[in-house]
């Protein structure tokens, strides 16, 4: 077969997608520099930490055909109790033998690793884009969603993968919102909406990462993530920050909420090819004057306030604060399907479903 794998090659990492799939797929790229970043060994605490990681992309005769990326996430795994290799940024052409020269790689990274289970997409954390796509194909999806086409989940399961934790990002249209139906409590004495806003976005994004890694702390599959992985994912927010969106909710001075909701940049990054050059700026004004869609990347609430109707009152305060904006959608990520309350809020925001994702894991032992 006239397939050739090729280990480390950063250019042809970023380029495969575009490459491989038409425009009805509906794939957004995240930036060139960001891919750049992601994968350099000196930058990305996931790697300065120590955890191993490889990473091909495929051609076949000649032309770029996939791409993959494996690791080993030896925080999660000791936690977690497991022995698990991920995989990421797994794209294909509906091309069964490149499917498989590219998942055999890295099912050998994890075999040599000594780990028995590879799962993925994990783009690179449970914190970052995760699933693969297997419903609502052709959905315009908002940043940090993840988008591929039909084949995948064929591809994954030839392989000897199978689906498993099942998930949902949902649509909201905000004209068709009535906070009230929320049933929150409106915040008084003692409560503070603090905004996320430039001059204070550190102290307010750190504050953030203790409420997340507070209120996520016993979902499956969850790492704490420190100050320089937060940083390292959140840090460059700040250029595409619109501090209306985003806040921290405080108690007598301490976090117990937040959401992190920003502008949809799908529009721009698709107008770009996720590539900065001479008309970026042109793009990136259109985008400012013109943006209507918002995402929530996540929220949360400490655990001693789950159950006493924080989450409820700080969507509130969102969703109002994106209509005064002129924002008309917002898009929110993936919920998993065993997180009932958070599903409940989808319910009676009336959200609907987007897309339909799963993880892909198979035994490597």
């Amino acid at each position: 077969m006239n397939i050739v794998l090729s280990e480390g090659d950063v250019d042809a990492f970023f380029e495969a997608p575009f490459a491989i799939y038409d425009t009805s797929v509906g794939y957004v790229s995240p930036l060139k520099s960001d891919i750049r970043r992601m994968l350099d060994p000196a930058r990305n605490p996931l790697w300065t930490f120590g955890n191993p990681y490889r990473f091909w992309t495929a051609q076949r005769d000649g032309k770029l055909a996939g791409r993959i990326i494996a690791c080993v996430h030896g925080q999660s795994n000791a936690l977690h109790g497991t022995r698990r290799a991920q995989f990421g940024f797994f794209d294909c052409a509906d091309d069964h033998e490149v499917a498989s020269a590219l998942l055999n790689a890295a099912t050998g990274f994890a075999r040599d690793e000594g780990q028995t289970e590879l799962i993925g997409n994990f783009n690179l954390t449970a914190m970052q884009q995760a699933g693969i796509q297997t419903g609502g194909f052709g959905a315009q999806a908002y940043t940090d969603m993840v988008v591929g086409p039909p084949h995948l989940p064929n591809l994954l399961e030839a392989n000897g993968f199978e689906a498993v934790f099942p998930m949902t990002t949902f649509d909201i249209d905000l004209a068709q919102v009535t906070v009230e139906t929320l049933d929150g409590f409106t915040p008084s004495d003692g409560f503070t909406f603090a905004p996320v806003e430039k001059r204070v976005f550190p102290e307010r994004m750190d504050e953030a990462r203790r409420v997340l890694n507070d209120g996520f702390a016993i979902n499956p599959m969850f790492v704490p993530l420190t100050p320089e992985e937060f940083e390292f994912q959140a840090g460059e927010m700040t250029a595409i920050l619109d501090p209306r969106l985003s806040s921290v909710l405080h108690h007598k001075g301490e976090p117990i909420g937040t959401i992190i909701c920003i502008p949809d940049l799908n529009g721009f990054l698709a107008a770009t090819r996720s590539r900065i050059g001479v008309a970026t700026p042109f793009h990136y004004l259109r985008y400012r004057l013109n943006r209507k869609r918002a995402v929530i990347i996540f929220y949360s609430v400490a655990q001693a306030w789950h159950g006493r109707g924080v989450m409820p009152a700080m969507l509130a305060r969102t969703i109002n604060a994106l209509k005064g904006a002129g924002y008309e959608r917002l898009g929110v990520t993936w919920i998993a399907d065993k997180n009932a309350a958070s599903l409940r809020q989808m319910e009676r925001l009336g959200g609907q479903p987007l897309q339909r994702l799963h993880l892909f894991r198979k035994d490597v032992a």
